[in-house]
């Protein structure tokens, strides 16, 4: 029998990313941002766009660093998708208040400005609480009576 077997030669990768972040350590050792990008590069094995765009605005204050490496960093840099938040909706009114309601009220409190009834009416029409149809019903029913 013949076997066949594989040779399976990996090869290491180039890490871009690792080595600026690495050169970038180097270059600010104190740095908060770069041990952060680093920490969180070797936790998750990946930075985002923005992420990025700030390591290479750090990395490209680097004298000596190869140049290289900057045009990969900033190749993988276009190459990432740019998300966009889209603009949140105009705010409405969760309510709109019926006019016509508004009218029927006004006209019945002119006539009879103490009106129970059309006062409760009013401070519900006022506070925006909808009105059901009864309510609007027996509004039209008092303005049917004073006509």
């Amino acid at each position: 029998m013949i076997s066949f077997t594989k040779n399976i030669n990996k090869k290491k990768e180039v890490d871009i990313v690792n080595d600026v972040l690495e050169e970038c350590i180097l270059a600010y050792p104190v740095s908060s941002f770069v041990i952060s990008l680093y920490k969180q590069y070797m936790q998750r094995g990946s930075l985002s766009k923005k992420q990025l765009q700030g390591l290479h605005s750090k990395a490209s204050k680097i004298k000596n660093i190869q140049q290289n490496k900057l045009a990969t960093l900033e190749a993988i840099i276009k190459k990432m998708p740019t998300r966009n938040k889209s603009e949140l909706p105009e705010n409405k009114p969760m309510f709109e208040k019926d006019e016509s309601v508004g009218g029927i009220i006004t006209t019945i409190l002119t006539k009879y400005p103490h009106h129970k009834r059309v006062l409760f009416l009013r401070s519900k029409y006022e506070n925006n609480d909808l009105l059901s149809a009864i309510e609007i019903g027996e509004l039209k029913k008092f303005e049917k009576i004073l006509k």
